[in-house]
């Protein structure tokens, strides 16, 4: 049985599922689930992400992370991190740039935190050489030392529920079936109250038909990541698409081939995602025992590491490519590109503070 179908059954045997639920059956089924058989990034694939537009993403994170680990004390050994690693773009042109430090490649001890197992292979390919080790989640990373950790788009990989305020009160959105044996959004009654439903001040006086998203996963891992900083020190840098302050919508899509398609019509064949709530995963990290800095938008964040300068870099070495890294630099920091909606946020141990989140 197909995914779609294996659904279908469990919907008429239980009732409806959360949309949590549909999310993370959708991208991980081990049988039909998304990264579990079909994740294709690139040009040619469902999506691209920032380190498949420019090397120069990868680049400065790389420095970002140098110059963290400076700040830190230059420790060794430390955990690298990385969560989502992708197809290893990321972590490869970070290496590369962390080669101007070579005690910092020294001191690291390299993790890839990864479920997929076709991204895992192409990990395994790229990072040869790196010798990296893999963990399905961050807390079987072995602990007892401090991490630099990086995530890019991963929290938007992790499901929430949504919740739509009715004449009645709020009710959870759900997907049943309709009359025709198709999966349809539905809603169901709240008959207590439950972890993740808004409440006030959250709820407020919120008009009939909005929704309300909550990622209790999100909100997890800020926590996980916060703890791991408390105990062990270190700090992370998560980036992704989201909002910078509480608000409302629908904000879950499907992306196949470079476009929205619907979420309902073919389950596991497209990419799910939700924004980022970056002040709950904030909240939760600084709950935790870490300390947060602001919430900066991509474009502020890479033009404090130096894009410009870098791009500049790269088209004089290269003026026969100018006109690419110019456009490769409009879509990492432009307005209407990625600049505005990703967001840049970082978790850190007291004592220090990593590069660029100086800002008050």
């Amino acid at each position: 049985m197909s995914l779609l179908d294996r659904l279908k059954a469990q919907i008429v045997q239980d009732g409806p599922i959360s949309v949590a639920e549909y999310f993370s059956r959708c991208l991980h089924d081990p049988r039909d689930g998304y990264y579990a058989t079909r994740p294709d990034l690139g040009p040619g694939g469902d999506f691209i992400t920032a380190p498949l537009v420019s090397q120069m993403f990868g680049e400065l994170i790389g420095l970002w992370a140098v110059e963290t680990w400076i700040r830190m004390g230059r420790p060794s050994p430390f955990l690298l991190i990385e969560m989502g690693p992708g197809d290893g773009t990321l972590m490869s042109d970070l290496l590369r740039a962390a080669g101007l430090a070579p005690d910092f490649l020294a001191a690291a001890d390299l993790w890839l935190v990864e479920v997929s197992p076709p991204l895992r292979a192409l990990q395994a390919q790229r990072l040869i050489a790196a010798t990296p080790q893999w963990a399905d989640r961050l807390e079987t990373v072995p602990a007892g030392a401090p991490m630099i950790l990086v995530a890019n788009e991963v929290l938007d990989c992790l499901p929430a529920r949504q919740f739509v305020r009715t004449s009645k009160g709020w009710a959870e959105r759900v997907i049943g079936l309709d009359e025709q044996g198709n999966l349809a959004f539905g809603l169901r009654g709240l008959s207590a109250p439950t972890r993740g439903e808004p409440s006030p001040p959250e709820a407020g006086d919120r008009p009939v038909g909005v929704i309300l998203e909550s990622s209790l996963a999100q909100e997890a891992l800020g926590a996980e990541i916060g703890h791991r900083i408390a105990t062990d020190g270190g700090a992370a840098l998560l980036i992704d698409y989201g909002r910078d302050a509480p608000g409302a919508g629908d904000t879950l899509q499907a992306i196949q081939s470079h476009g929205k398609v619907d979420p309902l019509h073919a389950p596991g064949r497209a990419d799910l995602t939700v924004w980022a709530d970056f002040p709950a995963v904030l909240a939760a990290g600084r709950e935790a025992g870490a300390q947060t800095g602001p919430i900066l938008s991509q474009a502020i964040f890479l033009a404090m590491l130096g894009i410009e300068a870098r791009a500049g870099a790269l088209a004089a070495a290269r003026p026969d490519r100018a006109e690419i890294i110019a456009r490769q630099l409009d879509r990492l920091t432009g307005e209407a590109q990625m600049g505005a909606l990703f967001k840049a946020v970082c978790l850190h141990a007291p004592g220090f503070t990593p590069p660029a989140f100086e800002v008050a």
